[in-house]
């Protein structure tokens, strides 16, 4: 009798261990609970590029010290020469002055080819027109 007792128990608790995971089962396949979890995921996953997108920006930025630091550029886009160096005859001074970043052509001299005149141009003739109504080959039969 005890041991139909002690079976009758197991039988009842594997019962009601199984309809409360059968009970959660059902819980997470609703729609609201889909949702839900779709919802979380698609913020962690957000929250997840956020950082990284920080993470390469912070790289960036230090990559680009060292370059700086490497290249001699700390927001001079010309490096004015030492007092020691031999300039040529005919070689143009230039002063370094401040560029934005990014932009070392702003404190090149202007090139000598560029012209600031206006240049004319002859105005070419125009050819007449064909008379309209037909071409002169056309066969009207």
């Amino acid at each position: 009798m005890v041991r139909r007792i002690f079976w009758m128990a197991v039988g009842a608790g594997a019962t009601v261990w199984a309809m409360n995971k059968a009970n959660e089962a059902v819980h997470r396949l609703t729609p609201d609970s889909l949702s839900g979890t779709a919802a979380r995921g698609a913020l962690h996953l957000g929250d997840l590029a956020k950082q990284f997108a920080q993470d390469v920006k912070a790289g960036m930025a230090e990559r680009e010290e060292q370059l700086k630091d490497d290249l001699g550029l700390h927001g001079t886009a010309v490096v004015e020469p030492r007092g020691d160096r031999r300039v040529l005859r005919g070689e143009p001074q230039y002063r370094a002055i401040s560029a934005a970043p990014g932009s070392p052509a702003a404190a090149l001299p202007p090139s000598r080819s560029a012209r600031t005149t206006p240049q004319t141009t002859e105005e070419t003739p125009r050819r007449a027109l064909p008379p309209r109504g037909g071409t002169p080959n056309r066969k009207d039969h």
